[in-house]
């Protein structure tokens, strides 16, 4: 498991089935603030999975967490709705994207 956040974008690629993805074609921006932070963006299209330090070009979804609980979502300790309830997460774009990212990690 990534203790980094730079690790669990490393990781993410072997996290997502290419059958989950089949046919989307989205970008997600992730902005995670703190000392272990940094912008991110994973491009899904057609099965096809591309993993980018930086800021993506019009993204459709972009979320942005503490670096403190983005390791405790994708660890599973912090469960995702929770957090966009209680403001920990927030979310700028097409929310559906951000409905179907625990099937596409599952």
């Amino acid at each position: 498991m990534a203790t980094t956040v730079a690790e669990s974008f490393e990781e993410l690629k072997t996290r997502i089935s290419p059958d989950k993805i089949k046919g989307m074609n989205a970008t997600y921006q992730w902005d995670i603030t703190g000392d272990g932070g940094g912008k991110w963006f994973v491009k899904l299209a057609d099965g096809a999975v591309d993993i980018q330090a930086g800021q993506a070009e019009g993204p459709n979804i972009t979320i942005t967490i503490s670096d403190e609980n983005y390791l405790d979502l994708v660890s599973g300790k912090l469960n995702g709705q929770m957090a966009f309830l209680t403001g920990k997460l927030k979310i700028q774009g097409d929310m559906t994207l951000a409905m179907k990212l625990q099937s596409i990690l599952g």
